[in-house]
């Protein structure tokens, strides 16, 4: 199977999970992170600039900075990452996970990568002591929907979003 194969049957899916490492991103992802990212950004139809990915980048590579970031490889090639950061919960008196970007390259879906970065990301949160891991997707993401369904739990919350 070629490394841009799409996966087409359950027992391809296995194997190609199995050949998945999820780290934490290095400093050597930079230069495939910033096309998956604008990739991510033109699924959401949202403009991606030079300087949006600089500072997201630097973010990333930024210790003291609460956004942290993870990516699945296979072999050297990423694949996909996720972006998350402790989100303050006031009401109850502690911090718990967001994941605020999962994004995996489309010939690689439907192959569990997606998955395995969600289930990397809940070890994180539990070694931290996070409670809850959150996210929110477009309505319509209906690909992501299905995984998310099944990992997770839908909840009551609708969110707004006022320009300022």
């Amino acid at each position: 199977m070629s490394e841009r194969t799409r996966p087409t049957s359950n027992n391809t899916r296995t194997r190609l999970s199995e050949n998945i490492k999820i780290r934490a991103i290095e400093v050597i992802d930079e230069e495939r992170w910033r096309e998956l990212y604008q990739q991510y950004a033109v699924f959401y139809k949202v403009p991606m600039t030079a300087g949006i990915l600089n500072q997201t980048w630097s973010w990333l590579q930024d210790s003291t900075h609460p956004l942290e970031g993870l990516v699945a490889k296979q072999g050297e090639n990423i694949i996909g990452f996720a972006h998350f950061w402790p989100q303050l919960k006031p009401l109850q008196g502690r911090y718990d996970g967001f994941l605020d970007d999962l994004f995996v390259d489309p010939s690689y879906r439907s192959g569990g990568v997606g998955r395995l970065l969600i289930e990397a990301l809940s070890e994180i949160a539990h070694k931290r002591g996070w409670r809850t891991l959150s996210w929110v997707t477009a309505q319509d993401n209906a690909t992501a929907r299905r995984l998310y369904d099944d990992v997770a739990v839908e909840t009551h919350w609708v969110t707004y979003e006022r320009a300022i």
